[in-house]
């Protein structure tokens, strides 16, 4: 079975998390900045990986608004969507993550100047593993 890749979506970093390949465990890999090698970092990284299944990061607000950053992450989810055309790319709700990565590095006693570097990637595991549960349960 091919993996799964999990992207939180971002205006500076992008969290990256790739699943295992019986889709049941997300793994952090480094973050990837936000620039014109995005979508070529991305394609490397499906190809490398065997990834079948790409799912991008939706953040909305509690109350199921949209926000400015779930307007950068529909524009990125299209724009991946471009890059990897023979790639399902599919978007997930992504509420809370951010907030759930930070209380667990915060846990694991990463302090806050640290968590910047791993906090994306963090989010990016709890998103896939979200959704990875969810395939569990169907």
């Amino acid at each position: 079975m091919s993996r799964v890749l999990g992207i939180d979506p971002g205006t500076k970093r992008c969290g990256i998390a790739v699943s295992n390949t019986s889709r049941t465990m997300a793994f952090p890999r480094p973050a990837f900045v936000v620039n014109d090698a995005l979508m070529l970092r991305l394609r490397a990284l499906v190809d490398e990986e065997s990834i079948g299944l790409v799912i991008v990061g939706r953040p909305i607000a509690l109350s199921g608004n949209d926000t400015a950053s779930t307007f950068v992450a529909d524009a990125m989810y299209q724009e991946i969507g471009a890059a990897l055309p023979t790639t399902t790319v599919v978007q997930w709700d992504e509420r809370l993550t951010t907030f759930e990565a930070q209380r667990s590095l915060s846990s694991a006693g990463m302090r806050a100047k640290e968590q910047r570097e791993h906090v994306d990637s963090a989010a990016a595991v709890i998103m896939l593993q979200n959704y990875l549960d969810g395939l569990d349960a169907r």
